[in-house]
């Protein structure tokens, strides 16, 4: 902490990257005061932060005292994105599975107590986009792909509840709330070999998962979910084409061989 007090408490490069993540909740752009209400800060330690990330071309000055992320980290977020040799890897296998069904397809993969969106698809046409965003997240235990992912990362109940604790707070009246249910549908999860979300995460939305190996014996890399509207497309029927499900899926395996 330095000299000024709690108000100082982000310093150097916590306070540069503090800010630029306070940006990238306003969108639409954020007065020194939002900002520095945001990350806990005066206002004149922002406008060093900020003066640093304009330097750099990673946020820029719309108007008087309205800033937002600049064209740069856009630049730089984008390339690094479209060349992570996962998305080469994925993307056709989740455009394809969005074209079949005609609903949203995403790829997840595990980070600690939550999953992380790494690739969305949306489908063509006829389908109700959903507000999930890549590099959003969600807690593992209320959704399909971290499920699915749980059930290859983790050996028991007890490694479980030193993961993720024994409570957890509830979503939907559908939300799994213990370490005990959770483990129960992890090893039902594990048998299997897919994932379910049953209205967990989101009232109406259901989803199925499968995990994404490279190799027959391999840990999954990652998790790709099929989700759709309950009303629309029961979870039943999203079960029912498992199996064709796997079969894109498994196609990523002779692609990363190749």
């Amino acid at each position: 902490m330095t000299a000024g007090g709690d108000d100082e408490r982000l310093v150097g490069a916590d306070r540069v990257l503090a800010v630029m993540a306070a940006l990238a909740e306003h969108p639409s752009g954020a007065t020194l005061e939002d900002v520095a209400q945001h990350v806990g800060a005066t206002k004149s330690t922002v406008h060093r932060a900020l003066a640093t990330l304009r330097r750099a071309g990673l946020a820029m000055q719309l108007g008087r005292g309205v800033y937002i992320l600049g064209d740069e980290f856009y630049r730089l977020a984008f390339s690094s994105y479209a060349a992570r040799p996962e998305r080469a890897l994925i993307q056709p296998a989740i455009e394809e599975l969005a074209r079949r069904f005609g609903e949203t397809v995403h790829y997840a993969v595990l980070d600690g107590q939550e999953v992380v969106y790494r690739a969305k698809v949306d489908p063509p046409t006829g389908a109700i986009r959903l507000t999930s965003v890549i590099g959003g997240r969600n807690p593992a235990y209320a959704t399909g792909v971290g499920k699915v992912l749980l059930a290859d990362a983790v050996g028991s109940e007890e490694e479980l509840r030193a993961l993720l604790g024994d409570h957890y707070p509830q979503r939907t009246p559908r939300t799994i709330r213990t370490a005990e249910e959770l483990w129960s549908d992890l090893v039902r999860t594990r048998e299997r070999g897919y994932g379910v979300d049953d209205q967990e995460s989101e009232i109406g939305i259901n989803c199925v998962a499968l995990p994404v190996k490279l190799a027959a014996n391999a840990p999954a890399v990652g998790a790709v979910s099929i989700s759709a509207l309950a009303f629309r497309r029961p979870l039943a029927e999203l079960i029912e084409r498992v199996d064709e499900i796997q079969s894109v899926i498994s196609t990523l395996r002779g692609s990363a061989a190749e």
